[in-house]
């Protein structure tokens, strides 16, 4: 029977029960809810609000509980409304009429609102840590291809040379806002509502501050209605994991591209990659194909939440149970993204020769051309012009600027001599771009060496 019949005088319907029930999603918080129900019984007993051997009772009985949960000793009753009612039923079945006494001066409006927020501070902290990990995956490749020309693209078009290194150290700082954005995510969520009551607080005597410190909490929420009705935690964490996971979809799309025939400048392990049914040449990248998908599937959680809340009126509303699923599963799915995509970029082949042949083509030291000829004194519109026309004419003799004759660059500019050669090498194209975020060795350690400094503050 539910704790609050006392007021209906017929059985609710078995359908509404099983449409109401919230226990089989929400039983994976049964720690949290453990936790704020043994802080809540230590200030009722400090307190004087209710006897302290009963509130010594209560929080010997919630430590039974958790501990059988976790040895799997007690089992969820699927046939309860949700983890709060299971574990109070349970408590009171154990220990009697003390455990009735567990409830006093507490709603479960602001029980669920304490329940969900201390899960969810727990699960930042872990997706943070997965977060930190990549990242130093990331550097770990990056600084083994300091070295590792490749071309770098705008329009999906060969641009300028760069190093593997370089647009590896491009992820790695994308990464690195993410945690900002986990750790300042934490901050918001790591507020107290409990006490807050149903909406309007309580006339009990009741101590926030005790029960803040006792959670580890690092302030109270301010305003009780606010406290039971707010879900922007929910959404911003969703948010941050969307972005985070469209980072994560970047990635996987240029690793899709990498491993095509048509790039070939990466190889999948075996164990990272699929084959197909029918065509036996096939290694298909479907872990970062589904990494894709999976964003999208984020995204649809996080439109979930704020479309649920967009036209709610204070105070709670059972609307904001559909929350908890929602950010359950962007929290699952991050997740498990991250800890697939790890061992996958940590065991991939980088086909170091591929990506310098690719940079060979396409015209990529163009503008290390112009920037030959402005060092020479040439204004730079002057200098783009003329590059560009050496370039059309690479183009009708099917060659490139490194070996287009010198006879051909003089018919354009007596600025050119021998050492254009040098100038327009890919090599020093990337090492002389010495400027700070730029592509060349010692820029790109002093990146890596950035990076890990600040992981060193998460």
């Amino acid at each position: 029977m539910p704790m609050w019949a006392g007021r209906f005088s017929k059985e609710i319907d078995e359908r509404v029960n099983d449409f109401n029930s919230s226990i089989k999603f929400d039983a994976r918080m049964y720690k949290q809810d453990i936790q704020g129900s043994i802080a809540h019984a230590t200030m009722l007993g400090e307190q004087g609000i209710i006897d302290k051997t009963d509130s010594e009772k209560i929080i010997d009985g919630l430590n039974q509980i958790l501990s059988d949960i976790e040895s799997g000793e007690l089992e969820f009753d699927p046939a309860a409304e949700d983890i709060h009612m299971f574990i109070e039923a349970e408590l009171t079945k154990r220990i009697g009429d003390a455990g009735k006494r567990l409830h006093t001066a507490r709603s479960r409006n602001d029980q669920v609102a304490l329940d969900i927020r201390m899960y969810l501070r727990d699960e930042i902290v872990e997706i943070a840590e997965l977060v930190k990990k990549l990242i130093k995956t990331v550097t770990d490749l990056a600084g083994k291809h300091l070295n590792t020309v490749m071309p770098g693209y705008t329009h999906l078009q060969r641009a300028q040379p760069i190093t593997f290194a370089h647009h590896l150290m491009a992820y790695a700082n994308m990464l690195l806002r993410d945690i900002e954005r986990l750790k300042d995510t934490y901050k918001r969520t790591d507020r107290l509502p409990l006490g807050s009551g149903a909406l309007a607080g309580t006339t009990y005597p009741i101590n926030r501050q005790r029960v803040c410190e006792l959670l580890g909490f690092s302030e109270v929420c301010q305003n009780s209605l606010d406290g039971v009705s707010d879900r922007d935690f929910c959404i911003e964490l969703a948010s941050t994991i969307s972005i985070l996971m469209m980072h994560l979809s970047r990635f996987s799309e240029e690793i899709i591209m990498w491993c095509s025939w048509e790039f070939k400048f990466i190889e999948l392990d075996d164990a990272y990659a699929t084959g197909s049914s029918i065509m036996p040449q096939k290694k298909n990248p479907d872990i970062t194909e589904l990494i894709r998908g999976k964003t999208a599937r984020v995204y649809g959680d996080l439109n979930t939440l704020l479309s649920m809340m967009k036209n709610l009126p204070l105070a709670y509303n059972k609307d904001m149970q559909e929350d908890k699923e929602a950010i359950f599963d962007a929290v699952d799915t991050v997740k498990l993204c991250i800890s697939t995509f790890i061992p996958m970029l940590s065991t991939m082949t980088v086909l170091s020769e591929n990506m310098r042949q690719a940079a060979a083509k396409g015209f990529i030291n163009a503008t290390d051309c112009a920037d030959y000829l402005v060092k020479k004194g040439l204004p730079f519109r002057d200098a783009y012009k003329i590059t560009g026309t050496l370039v059309k004419r690479c183009i009708e003799l099917g060659v490139t600027l490194e070996t287009l004759p010198l006879n051909e660059y003089k018919k354009l500019s007596d600025s050119f001599d021998e050492d254009v050669y040098k100038a327009i090498s890919l090599e020093t194209c990337v090492n002389e771009r010495k400027s700070q975020g730029g592509p060349s060795p010692d820029s790109v350690k002093a990146q890596i060496d950035y990076v890990i400094d600040n992981l060193k503050r998460y």
